[in-house]
């Protein structure tokens, strides 16, 4: 993966467990280990798709299934769109609703809000009036996914950004780049 990209994954992951352990005071329990999978892994095939063009939701979903871990596949194929969306009563609040949401809140490796988040991608993405249309509507969806969120939580989306360590994250970013270093070594030697 691109640094750009691990970078992003790192922080996706602290806003999604961030809202993991939150919710759990809430008592709405989920399994943590695969938020923390799916959210590190989610963009595991996003650097070939600048070459390819292919849908690295889907593609990053189907190599996680070929290598056996189904539940982390799920959460990937589903990071950009979900397959159900929450209804009323908040049922729908999974592993695969935390990790999308939490990519919908992190440009690079900044938490931002939704809307700063949409208009990047929009700037970004939107080619065609059906893209503007298409991105729209996902868009639509995704704050109600806040709300239902955060109908759950004692703080707000915008308090979610001071909840996060800043040391925990530069740790987390130089242990990875001491692992690459050491793997970069290995394939040296």
């Amino acid at each position: 993966m691109m640094d750009h990209i691990v970078a992003h994954s790192l922080r996706v992951c602290q806003v999604a467990l961030a809202l993991t352990d939150a919710l759990e005071e809430s008592r709405r329990c989920m399994d943590r280990n695969l938020i923390q999978a799916g959210a590190l892994l989610h963009d595991i095939t996003k650097t070939r798709s600048f070459e390819t063009h292919e849908n690295h939701a889907e593609t990053g979903g189907r190599l996680l299934e070929d290598l056996g871990y189904p539940a982390v596949a799920s959460i990937i194929r589903q990071h950009v769109r979900l397959d159900v969306y929450a209804t009323a009563s908040g049922r729908c609040l999974n592993e695969a609703v935390l990790v999308n949401y939490a990519d919908k809140r992190v440009l690079n490796d900044n938490v931002v809000s939704l809307a700063r988040r949409m208009q990047y991608i929009t700037e970004r993405y939107c080619k065609s009036a059906e893209d503007m249309h298409r991105i729209s509507l996902l868009w639509e969806r995704t704050r109600e996914l806040e709300r239902q969120i955060f109908s759950n939580l004692a703080f707000s989306p915008d308090d979610l950004g001071g909840r996060l360590s800043a040391d925990a994250y530069r740790r987390a970013l130089q242990s990875y780049h001491a692992a690459a270093a050491l793997v970069d070594v290995e394939h040296t030697s």
